[in-house]
């Protein structure tokens, strides 16, 4: 089944009542009219509280955990600034966090050079759905080696940043830069909760990497498996720009195109899969690696259509 995300943009009060989450604005003045509306918690799989003015019960922020939902804050730009999940979210998780911590350097070079190729190999598709050339990255994803110790993935951003845009947008990719590094931004936070959200179903700890490692970085696995993801955010935010060249507010409109990420069809072995599913079989074959059941973690491909 395919989780919802549920954006809620004004101010209300959540509360938990017959296992539905309420979204009352009965206390709220101007919106005393407005009905209740309720949602099946089994049905959410990402809640982003946008509003400052939002009040939630404690119950219900306890049931929404226990259903293994990413409750995702956001600050007063309406960015994702925190995001909560479940300490416990696999009946296996000891086990796979012994499999986790012991796993070899060899092992997650390995993983690493997996991953860096599956991202490469994505922003090549990328490129050909707007005819761009992609021999280069295509090149440059079989040039990866375990570990990745060329570097061959800050090589491939380079010219992937370089040329994804239009020349006329003069585009350079920084976290604080001019747009469309806002939408980008915006994409990048929504994905990462999503798989964080699917590393911690599958019994796995989400602060503790393959590549990444930062001590103050509760979600570097996150971070890691996520990367070959990002080039589904990238064909939204492309697509956005090849319509309008006003991009410096996040909007209504592009944060809508931008929170359906998770429901978009990807390519996992030949077969469309949406991106929250496919983010659900990557961890769990991550899990499996590092159990020693199978060798290579499994990524989704782009549908060039």
């Amino acid at each position: 089944m395919i989780k919802r995300t549920l954006l809620i943009q004004n101010p209300c009060h959540l509360k938990c009542s017959n296992e539905q989450l309420v979204v009352s604005f009965s206390h709220v003045k101007g919106l005393e009219d407005r009905a209740d509306r309720t949602v099946p918690i089994e049905d959410i799989g990402m809640l982003v509280l946008e509003h400052q003015q939002i009040t939630l019960t404690h119950y219900l922020l306890d049931k929404l955990v226990g259903n293994n939902v990413s409750v995702i804050t956001c600050n007063e730009t309406h960015h994702p600034t925190g995001m909560m999940l479940p300490l416990e979210g696999n009946t296996l998780q000891s086990e796979r966090f012994r499999a986790q911590i012991d796993a070899t350097e060899p092992l997650k070079k390995q993983l690493w050079q997996q991953t860096v190729k599956a991202k490469i190999t994505n922003q090549a598709s990328v490129f050909k759905k707007w005819g761009i050339k992609h021999k280069l990255l295509s090149n440059l994803a079989d040039a990866v080696k375990s570990g990745d110790t060329d570097n061959v993935e800050g090589t491939a951003a380079v010219h992937y940043w370089q040329n994804l845009f239009p020349p006329a947008w003069l585009f350079y990719r920084r976290r604080d830069g001019l747009p469309p590094n806002n939408l980008l931004n915006y994409g990048y936070a929504i994905i990462r909760a999503s798989m964080a959200r699917a590393i911690v179903g599958a019994g796995l700890l989400p602060t503790m990497g393959i590549f990444h490692r930062n001590r103050y970085n509760a979600y570097c696995l996150a971070d890691d498996i996520m990367e070959p993801y990002r080039p589904f955010v990238d064909v939204v935010v492309r697509s956005i720009i090849d319509e309008t060249s006003h991009v410096e507010t996040l909007t209504q409109e592009f944060k809508t195109k931008l929170l359906a990420l998770p429901q978009t069809d990807v390519l996992m072995n030949d077969e469309k899969s949406p991106l929250m599913v496919a983010m659900g079989r990557t961890a769990a074959s991550l899990a499996k690696c590092y159990a020693g059941e199978q060798r290579k973690i499994l990524y989704p491909t782009m549908p060039l259509t």
